[in-house]
């Protein structure tokens, strides 16, 4: 499916004060909209970030530094594949600025997880490949 929606930046990751989770902030833009918006991708560290690394690639571990620029890695993938996931379910169609929660425990996007999940599968070996050529792990 093409989308006209445009990504013009990404700030993150950001540690969500109040919740296991972390955020990126985008600002995008359709060729119809007048000004940009923003849009708030949480993704939680126990049933998205965690499932990915431990359950799905089964990461062998690592430094310290080696965790945390996983993370970094994983956090980023993850929050991409969710704001396509919410464009392709029309959530980005009108021009608001939003905020996408966890898809674990959301009843608003929680049937979405299905799709990050067979996201999360069929990705496996180009995300274990991304981690080696980064990390060297």
């Amino acid at each position: 499916m093409s989308s006209d929606l445009t990504i013009l930046n990404v700030m993150g990751p950001y540690r969500e004060p109040k919740e296991p989770a972390f955020s990126y902030d985008y600002s995008v833009e359709r060729l119809n909209w007048a000004t940009p918006q923003g849009v708030r991708i949480k993704v939680s560290i126990e049933h998205e970030l965690d499932y990915l690394k431990n359950t799905i690639l089964e990461f062998p571990g690592g430094s310290v530094g080696q965790q945390m620029k996983c993370n970094q890695l994983l956090v980023r993938a993850i929050a991409d594949q969710k704001l396509a996931i919410v464009d392709a379910d029309g959530q980005l169609d009108q021009r608001l600025d939003i905020m996408v929660g966890p898809f674990s425990g959301d009843e608003r996007v929680g049937h979405l997880f299905g799709l990050l999940d067979q996201w999360m599968q069929s990705e496996k070996t180009t995300l274990r490949q991304m981690l080696k050529d980064q990390l060297g792990i």
